[in-house]
């Protein structure tokens, strides 16, 4: 069953979900439902002239920070200090890059107006965070997700020179490690994410670590450290 949301910013159960992880359809993508739903284990996903789309797949891909797979080329890279590494110097380059970025097997591109306008809101409250990769004053790649608690939500990443978005996700991925995050939800399973370490468990022990990740604090505020 795919329930329909109206005005008030809440979820059927993520358990509810058909085979392929729908769950609802409607809503909008305010600041409150958008973190309504990532606390229920729950992202939407759509194409242009949909529909709002609400998901909860099963099984869910996780990263822990602490499973990380650095291959030995991509360690060279990081340690040639090629890109140059910033937090939340350029959200809105950003995530308007990822929304450009050609996509295998996709025409146009997911990451419509509207949902760049929604994580934008969220970026300028302290939720959403960008990790970008510099060659000299060029940005060459990064990714984006939002942050509750202990768990980091990612939601797209791009490249525009090879490696540039491994290495913004290394250094991402390092960073959660050291302020003791608990998992980085990768929402879909690609052979990219697998090769980083991030592994496939099932939705219902997914909600278990992620209800145990929001009983901590959010950081509330910009990623200005250095790497």
């Amino acid at each position: 069953m795919i329930y329909r949301l109206f005005d008030e910013p809440i979820f059927p159960s993520p358990e509810e979900a058909d085979p392929d992880g729908l769950l609802a359809v409607g809503g909008d993508l305010s600041p409150q439902r958008l973190l309504n739903a990532y606390s229920c284990g729950i992202f939407p996903w759509y194409a242009p002239g949909s529909p709002i789309l609400w998901w909860s797949t099963d099984p869910r891909l996780v990263l822990f920070p602490s499973e990380l797979h650095v291959s030995s080329s991509l360690r060279r890279i990081l340690n040639s200090g090629k890109f140059e590494i910033t937090f939340d110097r350029a959200f809105e380059g950003v995530i308007s890059s990822c929304a450009s970025m050609p996509r295998p097997g996709q025409e146009g591109t997911w990451i419509v107006s509207e949902m760049m306008e929604a994580y934008i809101r969220l970026h300028e409250l302290g939720l959403a965070h960008s990790v970008e990769a510099w060659l000299g004053d060029r940005l060459a790649g990064g990714l984006y997700g939002v942050a509750l608690g202990r768990a980091f939500f990612g939601e797209s990443m791009f490249f525009s020179e090879p490696d540039a978005s491994k290495v913004a996700f290394v250094h991402l991925v390092r960073r959660l490690e050291r302020h003791q995050y608990d998992l980085v939800d990768c929402q879909q399973t690609t052979a990219h994410l697998l090769r980083f370490g991030a592994r496939e468990i099932r939705r219902k022990e997914f909600l278990e670590r992620l209800a145990l990740a929001l009983e901590h604090p959010t950081e509330r505020e910009p990623w200005h450290e250095s790497p």
